[in-house]
């Protein structure tokens, strides 16, 4: 049997075969640069995400994902801003900024893309060519833009403000508006989640400033209150024993062994008013708070501290418990010999150390009462560790900032 083929035609079948090569080869071009654009997107929310789950600042949030965005973009101007009641907008971020800085404040009105966003919920564009350069805002022409998109954020489906992206050199592309709206969702998503982290780290706070107002007015009732009138039946007890007569021995020595009672009943009291709130810090600064701890430690202390004057009082009250607290723990469960603490401040942070020679074996589970100091001083914006082998002793370190920048910051 013979099979014939079909003759290709004279001039132009490598022309054909070329010119399909070439389809071929966009198609498939095409697919490409769209998973390279997603996964370059990708990525950029996971460096936002890996930032947000470190719990950094705001400020430092929203410089990545103006970065970020800038560079997917390819723009020369980015900027993240947040809508204020007062018709007001808030620069949160920005990359390629000549002029503005972060939390600088403008009139909605003066920008008429952002009132625009604001008023429908829905992103806006501008295109600067030679027939409409006299008609723009002064603030693009200034800044020779020639491209403007801005896209809405929208948090829990609020509208928390918008992302602006410009350029000076070419329009952007068409689908920027649906790339720069995809994109907002997802920083969107990195904003709920840093709110939600200031919110908690605020709660913490607040949890510990109201339990140490409490803890400060239990000592100063129980100074007040019963500690003041045990001395005070102490007094007329001594002035009772006094006028005892001598043929009375035994009510004497009765009175005698009351009297021994009631003074150890008020030491105890004493170091219960102790132990709820530091009294030492009322009238002297932490180095002195610490010298006091020092000397009643049952284990040997090497003390060094070095700071200056009076800090932050949540910071020195925290100080006080962690300390107190790990010398305590090297005394009842580590059996510990000596001990050694050293306090000092370095770049606006409290680095507090304690070590002891003891047992090991400590961590964070064990109801040592370490769980509550290590809540305490991550409410603080601070971080607490413990370095604890079995046999060879026990290091904790603390690192306490003394400014509450962190907490104080709002993102709402």
């Amino acid at each position: 049997m013979c099979v014939s083929t079909p003759r290709r035609r004279a001039g132009g079948s490598r022309r054909d075969d070329s010119t399909a090569g070439e389809r071929t080869a966009v198609t498939n071009a095409e697919p490409r640069e769209e998973q390279h654009r997603i996964a370059e997107e990708q990525a950029a929310l996971r460096r936002v995400a890996t930032l947000v789950a470190r719990g950094v600042g705001p400020d430092l949030m929203f410089a990545a994902v103006a970065e970020e965005v800038g560079a997917l973009f390819h723009a020369d101007v980015t900027m993240i801003k947040r809508f204020e009641p007062d018709d007001q907008a808030t620069l949160m971020g920005g990359h390629g900024l000549r002029r503005l800085e972060p939390g600088t404040r403008s009139e909605l009105h003066h920008d008429p893309f952002l009132t625009s966003v604001r008023q429908t919920g829905r992103t806006a564009r501008l295109d600067v060519d030679d027939s409409t350069s006299a008609n723009v805002p002064e603030k693009v022409r200034v800044e020779a833009i020639r491209s403007v998109v801005d896209a809405p954020i929208v948090v829990e489906g609020h509208l928390w403000g918008a992302i602006c992206v410009a350029s000076r050199h070419e329009r952007f592309p068409p689908d920027t508006e649906q790339r720069l709206v995809d994109f907002s969702e997802l920083v969107a998503t990195a904003i709920a989640n840093a709110e939600a982290q200031t919110k908690l780290a605020q709660s913490r706070a607040s949890i510990v400033a109201a339990t140490d107002n409490t803890r400060r007015r239990i000592e100063r009732d129980l100074h007040d209150g019963a500690q003041q009138r045990l001395v005070s039946l102490a007094l007329q007890l001594r002035a009772a024993q006094t006028a005892v007569p001598p043929e009375l021995g035994e009510l004497a020595a009765e009175l005698d062994r009351v009297t021994a009672g009631l003074t150890g009943a008020l030491d105890e009291l004493r170091e219960i008013a102790r132990g709820i709130h530091p009294p030492t810090l009322a009238g002297g600064d932490l180095g002195s708070a610490m010298r006091t701890l020092a000397r009643r430690s049952p284990v040997p202390v090497d003390l060094e501290v070095r700071t200056e004057g009076r800090l932050p009082e949540g910071v020195e009250v925290s100080a006080y418990y962690v300390v107190a607290e790990a010398l305590t723990n090297a005394t009842k469960h580590a059996h510990a010999s000596a001990a050694t603490v050293a306090v000092d401040t370095v770049d606006d942070v409290l680095r507090i150390s304690v070590r002891d020679d003891g047992v090991g074996g400590a961590d964070f589970t064990r109801g040592t009462g370490l769980v509550g100091l290590k809540d305490r001083v991550e409410a603080l914006g601070g971080r607490m560790s413990l370095d604890s082998p079995s046999g060879a002793g026990t290091t904790l370190r603390a690192e306490i900032p003394l400014t509450g920048a962190g907490l104080s910051r709002q993102l709402i």
